[in-house]
């Protein structure tokens, strides 16, 4: 230790000055570096949980390893003495250590590492680099989250959110997601699609909290419908729009359809091979188009007008969605005049549910407020899940999204945060 020096010993295991390193030793045996170490007086005898200093307690179970980052290819542990001190609001607690967090078999920076190489990295990398098992790294990013989410309160500001839903699992398995519009931030995320799973996020909000919500986002789903209203008094439900055009979408769809079981009963065999390729000229839009939808658009508008009327209602709603203010909400209410009309079943329902719907419809075009956001979440989510395929907890995947969502991914140690 005398060669290198103490400062450069505290810079290669990643610990600060209340740490004094006593001695470094080589196990030859198991080939790993295990340096004793202990807390400066001024930093013994706190709580571990609430750092609170409290009389000791006992010594505990004695010494105890922390593994840290590995110094080059050897395997590296911190060892001291893990008393217990009976601390005024938890009672008798292992001392918290300043090279590590709480109930951690790690350090610091080995967390921290760990928790960075989870959100860049594939699972076989960090398993091997780290040398840890992943069920390990579920616990270590739970860790790392908790101690960001209590260092700064996450849903300080809320005023406007997007909520939404997720499968994680087959067998419909589902997480309920909150976002933050305003920082772009993933802010809860829940096991559930339910009104107790949603209701549990205001619980955490609190009732002033709540109070303070003006715009939320989500799709018509009924369970969230319900506790907004009821949680969140002074809010403006806003209707996802990319939800509503979807209605419309499928609505078209199911008009083909029947136009094309319709000429299969009466022997227009060809007629229906024809129509069920359309589809996707149906569907896309019209800057999108090839030059042959846009021939088979023409053909289905000369030949089939109950379903070309219904691409035309999917078309000039997607307009409006589009167009927002004011001119949207005189021109919503003229499409469903329209639609009222048009004595196409399937349309005549979706007009119905938009009218349900309508007053965070029109809130959505009025805020020009979607759920984009949240979508976009969802799919980044996606990626996630399949990079912690091995958590067997749905805790830990929560933990992998609000750490690479939420802002609480730490820099690489010894690098400044971005």
């Amino acid at each position: 230790m005398a060669l290198l020096g103490v400062s450069v010993w505290r810079r290669a295991l990643g610990v600060d000055r209340a740490t004094v390193i006593e001695e470094i030793d080589f196990d030859e045996e198991s080939e790993t570096v295990v340096v004793h170490v202990r807390p400066r007086r001024s930093t013994k005898r706190h709580c571990g949980r609430c750092a609170l200093r409290a009389p000791l307690y006992d010594r505990g179970e004695g010494r105890r390893k922390w593994r840290t980052l590995d110094l080059g290819t050897l395997i590296c542990h911190l060892e001291a003495e893990s008393p217990r001190v009976n601390c005024p609001v938890h009672g008798p607690t292992v001392a918290g250590v300043p090279w590590a967090r709480h109930g951690a078999g790690h350090t610091k920076d080995f967390d921290d590492q760990v928790a960075w190489l989870v959100t860049h990295t594939p699972k076989s990398a960090v398993q091997e680099l780290m040398r840890v098992a992943w069920r390990t790294v579920g616990s270590i990013v739970e860790r790392v989250v908790a101690e960001g989410r209590a260092a700064r309160d996450p849903f300080e500001g809320l005023v406007r959110i997007g909520i939404d839903e997720i499968s994680y699992k087959k067998g419909h398995r589902y997480l309920t997601i909150c976002v933050d519009h305003d920082s772009g931030r993933l802010i809860w995320a829940g096991i559930g699609r339910t009104k107790a799973t949603l209701a549990g996020f205001f619980d955490l909000l609190g009732q002033e909290r709540c109070k303070e919500i003006r715009l939320v986002s989500a799709d018509a789903a009924e369970w969230i419908g319900h506790t907004v209203r009821k949680r969140c008094r002074n809010a403006t439900l806003c209707i996802d729009p990319f939800h509503v055009v979807q209605w419309t979408t499928k609505a078209l769809d199911d008009v083909r359809a029947e136009v094309w079981r319709s000429a299969r009963r009466n022997g227009l065999v060809g007629h229906a091979k024809d129509l069920k390729g359309a589809r996707y000229a149906l569907w896309k839009n019209p800057q999108n188009l090839t030059p042959r939808q846009k021939e088979k658009l023409a053909w289905i508008a000369t030949l089939n007008g109950p379903l070309y009327v219904a691409y035309l209602m999917k078309e000039q709603l997607r307009l409006i969605i589009a167009t927002k203010g004011e001119a949207a909400l005189v021109m919503l209410d003229a499409w469903l005049e329209w639609v009222r009309g048009s004595e196409l079943p399937a349309f005549v329902e979706v007009g119905r549910k938009i009218a349900n719907n309508l007053e965070g419809i029109k809130a959505a075009l009025t805020h020009n407020l979607s759920n984009g956001l949240i979508e976009s979440t969802n799919t980044k989510l996606r990626v996630l899940h399949r990079i912690a395929f091995g958590f067997k907890k749905p805790e830990h995947l929560i933990a992998l999204a609000l750490l690479d969502r939420g802002g609480y991914c730490p820099p690489l140690p010894g690098r400044q945060a971005a």
